[in-house]
């Protein structure tokens, strides 16, 4: 057996030469080199930033009326340096900036549009559909003041209500309510245009036929579907020949779903999900294959049954803690600590204004807050330590609150 585990042919040709000159040549190339310090971008960062910019900078360039209700196409703003929009998963949204009397905000909408509208590398853009709402001061901030050519910062796509093959069936029945189409639109648009790949089945409850938002376009997509994509209109208050009428209930969704396994989404009002939820129940599907969207807090959130009776038209002390600067303010008991920072002019952190996406994850220092049940998406870890978040909580007592601002 040999003494060497290695082939020492290859070294008989090497000669010191190399060796001793290597200092020597070392010196030279770093004296030769520049003074400054070297840097380089990986190509995941570079990808990263494309797929979730912090703020992407918009115009906007068409608006299209509906019967109660605007859609909004925004195009990148290349001179504030957004040169193309970001590719978004069907049924993502975007959290949109809002300045209004001083007062600086945010509110997610979902993107109504292909993200095949995105990918288009001379055109690239998002549609947004926003319906008048009773109460919703925001929303109708945005239909009496944006017009064409208005500049809108945006945040980059966000949530995962989005079909994923390893977790969903290949069948969804999609329950939309209202102006809750519009993730399925996207959905089914980026089915018909062949990003996506997997059925589905839109039962889409209106009040009547007239107030069907987006009728005439939806089913537009449907036709160029190839069949993937159905839509069934059931009417709450009326009834009309073609249409279905009363209530997405269990014996509806039978009617209409596969023999084989599928998966339920929802979007719209919170009523929507509690109704749903019983029926959910009644076809015994496992909790893997129903998902809803985003679920919003009530305007008047004192008319949650849960909600502290004795803590109605009460004032807290809010003391909010950011980076070392402390601002004292004084908290409603009946608005959330988020609204009570931004009416004052600051400026935390948030997205989804429904307590999961995380981004205004704040430490709460002292004091105790109350928090609505179906929008409580914190972590075990986060209840046990104190974390909260502040579009969410409403004070029930003295308050300090640290915030960790974005970049």
């Amino acid at each position: 057996m040999s003494k060497y585990n290695y082939n020492k042919k290859a070294l008989k040709g090497l000669t010191p030469g190399p060796f001793i000159n290597q200092v020597k040549v070392r010196n030279e190339k770093i004296e030769a080199a520049p003074d400054t310090i070297p840097t380089s971008i990986f190509n995941a960062n570079i990808l990263a930033e494309k797929l979730h910019p912090a703020v992407q900078h918009c115009i906007i360039s068409k608006i299209e009326n509906h019967k109660g209700a605007k859609s909004f196409t925004l195009v990148p703003d290349k001179e504030n340096g957004t040169e193309k929009l970001a590719y978004f998963r069907a049924g993502q949204y975007i959290s949109v900036t809002l300045h209004a009397d001083d007062i600086t905000t945010s509110r997610p909408y979902t993107i109504r549009s292909s993200p095949k509208d995105a990918l288009d590398p001379e055109n690239s853009s998002y549609t947004i559909t926003i319906k008048e709402t009773k109460g919703n001061s925001a929303a109708n901030f945005i239909l009496n003041n944006w017009a064409e050519g208005s500049k809108v910062d945006i945040s980059g796509p966000l949530g995962e209500f989005y079909h994923q093959s390893l977790r969903d069936a290949e069948h969804v029945i999609a329950i939309a309510g209202g102006s809750g189409i519009t993730p399925f639109y996207s959905m089914a648009a980026a089915i018909a245009d062949g990003i996506e790949n997997f059925d589905i089945t839109i039962l889409y409850g209106s009040r009547t036929v007239d107030e069907i938002l987006l009728k005439d376009e939806i089913e537009a997509v449907a036709a160029r579907s190839n069949s993937k994509v159905k839509v069934v209109h059931i009417l709450s208050d009326e009834e009309a020949e073609g249409f279905e009428h009363g209530f997405i209930d269990a014996n509806l969704i039978e009617k209409y779903a596969p023999s084989k396994d599928f998966s339920v989404f929802m979007c719209g009002p919170n009523a929507l999900y509690t109704f749903e939820k019983g029926e959910m129940q009644k076809l015994k599907l496992p909790k893997r294959r129903y998902r809803m969207e985003i679920s919003s807090i009530p305007s008047d959130i004192a008319e949650l049954s849960n909600f502290p009776e004795d803590q109605k038209g009460k004032e807290y002390n809010l003391t909010v803690d950011i980076r070392g600067e402390k601002t004292e303010l004084v908290c409603k008991s009946e608005e959330t600590l988020l609204c009570t920072m931004e009416k004052a002019g600051l400026k935390p952190p948030s997205h989804c204004r429904s307590g999961k996406c995380g981004f205004c994850h704040s430490k709460l220092l002292k004091g105790d807050v109350f928090i609505p049940e179906h929008v409580d998406g914190r972590r075990l870890a986060d209840k046990k330590f104190g974390w909260v978040h502040p579009c969410c909580s409403y004070p029930i007592s003295d308050v300090t609150l640290c915030i960790y601002p974005t970049m």
